[in-house]
């Protein structure tokens, strides 16, 4: 009790009466805003807005968080950038001008603007703060609510001197309710509205708006001054079944199966499989009326549509309509998702099956290429000896278990293979061999697209690589899917490992090394080429020298081979048979059929075999002799450098830098990469016996032997030479190179390259290879077709946007696709890009066809019309010159008409008049028909706009400026006033 009782330990609760309140704060940070924002203090100006500046200007927008209590708010400021208002605005303000917003209520320049925020559209004006609630957070339904927010933008205007209107958003978001002020000094605007469902029965026309203005401004001057008027009545046209399909209907005779949008191999299909255009919208507009000019009440209305003065139209376009390219590209990309090898696609049977053929195929075709020998390989078509041993092979196979159906399969082959084709003319039979595909080489086409398959790192166009993309593609948008594409790799990779075990050049690829600016799967089918080229060269050149021995053996009549060299382009070996260098021939270098020698004249010291005999030589070098002899130096014949794929480079460069740094791994790294240096050297060695490094060099590389005048005693000119000083730099490759080559001419050296053993990782690297990683090495292949297709069809259409897009994505394109791993994410965005610009191109065509562009000829409507089509696809609406009497109006006038008298026949009718035939309407409306159809469909929407300046609340007030905005719908009935009233004495 003691301790209760101690004074020290009572406590005193002290209330501070001066803690500014939750609304307090919000209110000062309603006002922290505007001051952060600038918006304090005088905004009146004289500028007024351009006649469609709302539409075509810049529009600006700020926005912050603020709260009150713990309930979130987001206030934003919407404005619109005037360059002229920052220059001449400050020098043209007035002391008692009204606010901007004032004078933007009464301004007509810019009514009813297609493209801008509501409260623009409802009250004209270009600049104002919306205070709306946070994301997430409940609707200001409670009427004490919005009051409470209405007097704090009221305080916050006052306190800061603000004056650009400010409106606060009440009721439900999607009812789009805002209610605000605006202050000036001595004036004040309030913005009211009201939202309905229904159009009350006695406000449906102009006359009952008229009554709703008159009195809310509540004017007791007589004669009350004049109403200004703009009226805006738009109708809908969504009935386009009287014109033709924008895609072409399938063709059921065709392969493709009566696919929609079908095309034959080679081709990619474009454009809408549905309507892209869903409505047009065709806005009549009185802009300058006057109360008592124009009549419109529940009996009457002058409002003809026709005699508007001003038409305006936009078209409403359908939401992502399904296109052949979008989902051509869309259904191919997706294949790089799964994961699934060819041998799980196709199921273990059918892959030990096709693994059967492949060991049975040469077997089977060897029996069908017997006649080579006396019938022409013209005759003997490739892909006749393919097809008829792989029917010879399957002919067991139920049908049903092949993915791919077999003409569809054969025409595929013969497409990617045309020169397996059958030859019937006589002079294409004189041809022993099909001719390898040059990529147009030779053609004077100079277009910048042939050189697009650089950028993109894809293929030549129409090369064996982008026909298999097409082809791809294709299977996999119309013919299976997934298991389609890996059973015609399946095949593809049969085809090519026939003609590179029977010696027939790939088609449709350009002639010498792997590209390596192209794509990958285009270098390897290259190097398979080159590999076919160098065994042919080999089995040509044998079966030369075995034909000159036998000729020989006939002209000895002993069979044994003359002394001197014979006539074959081939040299052989001194002491060596061909028989016996004929088992190695997997393992040392032929010289080609074109690279014969040059017999040199034998010396009296080679004759008594005292020098070596000189080989492979192909001619002598500038007239220049050895340093040691007076004998000429010869350019020797030399093994042709390996070609390599990126991948195969790649992985030499990991190779050589896991090596390291050190000096045994520096040396080892030289002398691999000095192999074909070696060689020459033995090359060099073998056509220039007696020859010194000295002598390499020169023929090499010219530079590293220097040369010098002088002049000796005698005044004669003297040349001295010698390595240069990288080439006498200790342990000097070049040098150990030379010291270890030996005398071996081209022929019987170890082949630099093994197109054996290359073509063999070729033809594993291609058969192990999944569809996904198929469809990866194709896409820029596919990418580039689609790129081609669009500029074809922009060509055609001159749609400006889309052809500044194309440039745009295809040179992100080009960043994006040379890395070898791509970015899956960016791809898509990509292909997204492409399908947006196809959809672009097939709106304009379907707008064209519309319209009857195009068939009637050239000629002034006709380039109006062009020129009203791409500004309908460019910009939010479009003005219609002349109106409903112009030759645009009169096609639009007869679109609706159209569409009227056939939505009036029953549905049968309507299916027997499409077109519709004007002499049948006319029979029926003589018959006994219905009464006279309209030429338009009631408004879908009729808006308009009442101004006035009449002095308020007092008769001895300012003449301030009134507006009454008014939307009338089926289903929406909305009045935003504005109304200003003279603070000064009241």
């Amino acid at each position: 009790m003691a301790a209760d009782s101690d004074p020290e330990s009572e406590v005193f609760e002290i209330t501070d009466f001066t803690t500014a309140s939750e609304w307090e704060r919000f209110v000062s940070r309603i006002e922290e805003v505007l001051n952060d924002w600038k918006l304090i203090g005088n905004s009146t100006g004289n500028l007024t807005p351009e006649k469609g500046e709302y539409t075509n200007g810049t529009w600006g927008e700020k926005t912050q968080d603020i709260n009150f209590a713990d309930f979130k708010f987001c206030i934003s400021h919407y404005y619109m950038t005037q360059e002229s208002e920052k220059d001449n605005g400050k020098d043209k303000l007035e002391e008692d001008a009204f606010p901007l917003a004032m004078q933007d209520l009464l301004c007509m320049n810019n009514d009813f603007p297609p493209r801008a925020h509501c409260l623009v559209r409802w009250y004209g004006i270009r600049e104002f703060v919306v205070i709306s609630p946070g994301t997430n957070c409940e609707a200001i339904i409670s009427e004490s609510k919005c009051n409470l927010l209405l007097s704090s933008i009221s305080i916050s205007l006052a306190n800061s001197g603000c004056q650009v209107p400010m409106f606060v958003q009440i009721q439900q978001k999607w009812r789009r309710v805002y209610v605000g002020e605006c202050q000036g000094p001595g004036v004040r605007t309030d913005f009211e509205m009201v939202h309905l469902r229904k159009v009350p029965n006695q406000y449906n026309h102009l006359s009952g708006l008229l009554d709703i203005f008159k009195s809310k401004i509540g004017c007791s001057l007589s004669p009350l001054p004049p109403i200004t008027i703009a009226i805006r009545f738009t109708y809908i046209l969504q009935d386009w079944q009287q014109y033709s399909w924008p895609q072409q209907p399938p063709d059921f005779d065709t392969l493709l199966g009566g696919e929609v949008g079908g095309v034959e191999f080679g081709k990619i299909p474009f454009g809408a499989c549905e309507e892209p255009i869903s409505e047009l919208h065709l806005a009549t507009t009185w802009p300058h009326l006057t109360e008592g000019i124009v009549v419109d009440n529940d009996v009457y209305s002058d409002l003809d549509p026709l005699q508007a003065p001003h038409w305006s139209v936009r078209v409403r376009t359908a939401e992502n309509p399904q296109c052949l390219l979008g989902d051509f590209l869309t259904e191919f990309f997706k294949l790089c998702c799964r994961k699934e090898s060819t041998e799980e696609i196709l199921g273990r049977g059918m892959a030990e099956e096709e693994g059967k053929e492949n060991s049975d195929i040469t077997s089977a075709l060897s029996k069908l290429t017997e006649p080579a020998a006396t019938v022409p390989i013209s005759k003997l078509s490739v892909s006749n000896m393919v097809h008829s041993a792989r029917k010879h092979i399957r002919r067991h196979r139920r049908t049903d278990e092949s993915p791919l159906n077999t003409d569809v399969l054969n025409t595929i082959l013969l497409y990617l293979f045309p020169d397996a084709a059958v030859e019937k003319s006589s002079e294409s039979s004189k041809n022993k061999t099909p001719q390898p595909y040059t990529c147009g080489k030779g053609q004077q086409k100079t277009s910048p697209d042939d050189n697009l398959f650089l950028q993109l790192k894809s293929a030549p166009f129409d090369s064996l690589t982008y026909r298999l993309a097409l082809c791809a593609c294709l299977v996999n948008y119309n013919h299976g899917g997934l298991r389609a594409v890996a059973h015609l790799w399946q095949e593809f990779v049969l085809e090519l490992r026939y003609r590179w075990e029977n010696n027939y050049l790939i088609y449709g690829l350009p002639e010498g090394s792997p590209d390596l600016r192209c794509c990958l799967l285009h270098q390897k089918l290259q190097m398979l080429n080159c590999c076919i080229e160098r065994k042919r060269a080999r089995d040509e050149a044998r079966k030369a020298l075995e034909g000159n021995k036998e000729r020989q053996r006939k002209v000895s009549g002993s069979g044994s081979a003359p002394d001197s060299k014979t006539a074959s382009t081939r040299e052989v070996s001194p002491g060596k048979s061909w028989d016996s260098w004929s088992d190695s021939e997997d393992e040392f270098f032929e010289c080609l059929s074109d690279q014969g020698d040059i017999e040199a004249p034998h010396t009296e010291a080679e004759k008594n075999g005292t020098k070596s005999k000189a080989e492979g030589r192909l001619h002598p070098y500038n007239n220049t002799t050895l340093l040691n002899s007076t004998e000429p130096l010869y350019i020797p014949v030399t093994q042709e450098p390996a070609p390599m794929t990126e991948d195969l480079l790649e992985e030499q460069s990991e190779v050589l830098a896991k090596l390291g740094t050190s000096a045994e791994g520096t040396h080892l790294r030289a002398r691999m990469q000095s192999a074909c240096l070696l060689s020459d050297m033995e090359s060099f060695k073998a056509a220039n016996p007696g020859c010194v490094l000295e002598d390499f060099v020169r023929w090499y590389s010219p530079r590293d032997y220097v040369e010098e005048e002088s002049v000796d005693e005698n005044g004669v000119k003297v040349v001295k030479g010698e390595l240069s000083a990288r080439m006498k730099i200790p342990g000097n490759m070049w040098v150990e190179a030379w010291e270890t080559a030996r005398v071996t001419p081209a022929r019987r050296q170890r082949r630099l390259f093994d197109d054996t053993k290359e073509a063999e990782k070729v033809l594993h690297y291609l058969a192990v290879m999944k569809p996904a990683d198929l469809t990866y090495h194709l896409l820029p292949c596919i990418l580039h077709a689609a790129i081609l297709k669009l500029k074809e069809e922009e060509s055609v259409e001159d749609i400006p946007s889309v052809k500044k897009i194309i440039q745009q994505v295809t040179s992100q394109a080009c960043k994006l696709l040379h890395p070898l791993n791509h970015d899956e994410k960016k791809v898509e965005d990509l292909i997204n890009q492409l399908m947006a610009m196809e959809t672009a191109i097939t709106r304009a065509r379907s707008l064209k066809a519309k319209f009857a562009i195009g068939e009637g000829g050239k000629g002034e409507d006709t380039e109006e019309l062009e020129k009203f089509v791409s500004s309908l696809l460019e910009e939010p609406e479009v003005v219609v010159i002349g109106a409903g009497q112009g030759p645009t109006g009169s096609i639009i006038h007869r679109l609706f008409v159209n569409a009227q008298r056939l939505a009036d026949f029953t549905n049968d009718e309507a299916a027997l008049l499409a077109p519709l035939d004007d002499d049948l309407v006319r029979d029926k409306k003589t018959t006994g028909g219905s009464a006279k159809v309209p030429d338009f469909p009631p408004p879908a929407g009729r808006e308009i706009i009442l101004r006035t300046c009449v002095p308020r609340p007092a008769p001895y007030s300012k003449a301030l400026p009134q507006r009454l905005f008014c939307v009338l719908m089926r289903e929406e009935f909305r009045l935003a006033g504005a109304f200003s009233s003279d603070t000064s004495f009241f």
